[in-house]
């Protein structure tokens, strides 16, 4: 099967992503990035996926997803297997979690969901692929039913796939299904993993339905695990 592509994908430049992202990292690491774009710029054809490899991984320790989800996009298209194209594809979930601008974020979801897309092409039964495929979908690039039954086989598949119950906890605050969030949030709690992550979309359930002593609990759970200032800062503030 040919690999999807993005025909009507607004275009967005690694240059582009990546000169914002300099502004946002400190003068000595723009410096390192600037030197490994020129080793990018100049080497041959089968030099270009290592290169953009470490530029990745370069933008990732420096938690800047965008331009890092940018050259996992190169590595995928130079050597389109599974692995590639699930690295580019959780990359780009990330890149659409973390931005706040509204010009880029439509376009990393898309360009997620042409990685998966890819990722389920060279292999239909694997988890991660539907998973991230399926949350591109309820997300907004495709019927949201039709996102949430792919998380839901995964699901049955897989009953303690944290990824997939955590989204369709998520969609279940989305849509004010908060009685079925708390439940969901409390069997991940409970079988897969407490993380701070899920007793805060716990708390936020419990906060929407008046139970605000079972709120509470929860966002302190939340605060004691989380080693983020900013989500404890939030948390404090409620």
């Amino acid at each position: 099967m040919p690999a999807a592509t993005a025909e009507n994908t607004p275009q967005l430049s690694i240059e582009e992503v990546s000169n914002t992202a300099k502004n946002l990292v400190s003068v000595a690491i723009a410096k390192d990035i600037t030197i490994l774009e020129v080793a990018y710029k100049t080497a041959s054809e089968s030099e270009k996926p290592d290169q953009a490899k470490q530029l990745a991984q370069k933008w990732d320790d420096v938690e800047q997803a965008v331009p890092s989800a940018m050259y996992l996009e190169v590595v995928a298209k130079a050597e389109p297997n599974l692995t590639n194209w699930l690295n580019a594809g959780d990359r780009f979930l990330k890149a659409f979690d973390n931005t706040r601008d509204s010009l880029v974020q439509p376009i990393m979801l898309q360009k997620a969901n042409i990685a998966f897309k890819n990722a389920t092409a060279l292999d239909s039964t694997n988890n991660d692929a539907k998973t991230g495929l399926g949350i591109t979908i309820v997300n907004g690039m495709g019927a949201p039913m039709q996102g949430i039954a792919m998380l839901m086989e995964v699901v049955k598949n897989d009953p303690k796939n944290f990824k997939a119950n955590m989204n369709l906890g998520m969609f279940a605050i989305k849509s004010g299904q908060f009685d079925k969030a708390i439940v969901r949030f409390n069997d991940i709690i409970s079988k897969i993993k407490a993380t701070p992550d899920a007793y805060f979309y716990l708390a936020t359930a419990y906060e929407n339905l008046g139970q605000n002593k079972e709120a509470i609990d929860a966002y302190l759970n939340s605060k004691k695990l989380a080693a983020n200032p900013t989500l404890s800062g939030f948390i404090d503030k409620k």
